[in-house]
């Protein structure tokens, strides 16, 4: 079996491509970046590309699944850039595989292309993905659904998932992650669990997390089994203050979610830091999920709790782990994080 990876080289990329490698049945992996890693994955070939412009045909020709997990989070200030690639990008994958006769085709979409729901319950894959409207992160994930629901229609002989993660988090992303949601002007050894005495908390904030190798694992069932649909992909317990503070032994301090948000939009416009209140706003109205679908179809469970992850990205924040590709390298923000504060902090998507 060859499979083509799209966006191989970052968080959920790099597990997509470790889950792949072990399975016997894949023979052949072919990982597509905008900037090809030096390292070496078991199984991959790598291939230099971008889903925005390049010509895709050639690369999925040949392939049995094609996972899509290519994407922009930065840079937030240049929406064009972003849906250029999140949006359009999606739209010539799609093409692509049709054109190149792959029967399957797996899709990266997100919690976050759901409509506003319940916070007390969990729903299933019938929620609404009509997005969060003040979210271009969300928005864009639902337009990409959106466009997959019109590729689904004129090609049903290809075998179409889509799963939608929660907040995807490991030790060895903990680089990127700071960059792309917090940037350069947190000191990492302030990240540390005997620091984290009082948990400053949005009131009333309640999301759900996985960790990126279980994410990985998921992928790698989407596209080896005879499944198609959607698919929500979490880990329990749900994240509120009370369970996040307990994790840390820290005591929660709850925030009206004005000011947070108020503080979240100013630091941002400041460029003090690249996350625009968006963020704030899908994490407080998105619905928590329900995962039995992907238990039952998939076979999937998680293997990692969702405090086990946080706790994992905080110990990978504060030891600033990366990993050897251009997204996760720790080094790529430059000597004192000069990379990233030359980038606009936001402004462009070049570290």
């Amino acid at each position: 079996m060859k499979v083509v990876v799209t966006g191989a080289s970052g968080n959920v990329g790099t597990s997509v491509l470790k889950a792949l490698g072990g399975d016997p049945a894949v023979e052949r992996v072919v990982g597509i970046a905008r900037r090809v890693p030096a390292s070496h994955f078991p199984k991959v070939t790598w291939c230099r590309a971008d889903v925005s412009e390049s010509d895709l045909v050639p690369i999925f020709r040949g392939a049995d699944a094609v996972i899509h997990l290519a994407w922009l989070i930065q840079p937030s200030r240049d929406e064009a850039l972003t849906r250029r690639v999140n949006v359009e990008g999606s739209r010539r994958v799609f093409d692509a595989v049709a054109r190149a006769g792959v029967p399957a085709l797996v899709h990266a979409s997100s919690v976050g292309a759901y409509a506003p729901g319940p916070r007390e319950r969990a729903v299933d894959e019938s929620w609404p993905a009509t997005g969060i409207a003040s979210s271009f992160y969300s928005r864009h994930k639902a337009q990409a659904e959106s466009l997959l629901d019109g590729f689904e229609a004129e090609h049903p002989d290809v075998r179409a998932v889509r799963l939608r993660p929660a907040l995807i988090f490991k030790a060895g992303a903990a680089a990127e992650i700071r960059r792309l949601f917090v940037g350069p002007l947190l000191p990492h050894w302030l990240v540390r669990e005997q620091l984290l005495r009082l948990l400053p908390y949005p009131r009333g904030l309640r999301t759900q997390a996985v960790h990126s190798l279980d994410v990985g694992e998921a992928y790698r069932l989407a596209a080896t089994l005879p499944v198609r649909g959607a698919f929500n992909i979490a880990a329990d317990p749900v994240l509120d203050a009370g369970t996040i503070a307990q994790a840390l032994g820290a005591r929660a301090l709850e925030l009206p979610v004005g000011s947070v948000r108020a503080a979240a939009w100013a630091s941002w416009k400041l460029r003090l830091q690249p996350t625009s209140p968006g963020w704030l706003d899908m994490g407080m109205q998105s619905p928590l999920m329900s995962c039995d679908r992907a238990r039952e179809l998939l076979g999937w469970s998680p293997s990692v709790s969702s405090t086990q992850t946080v706790l994992e990205l905080l110990a990978g924040l504060q030891r600033q782990t990366g990993l050897p590709t251009p997204p996760l390298d720790p080094a790529a923000g430059g000597p004192l994080r000069v990379r990233e504060l030359l980038s606009g902090v936001g402004a462009t998507d070049h570290v």
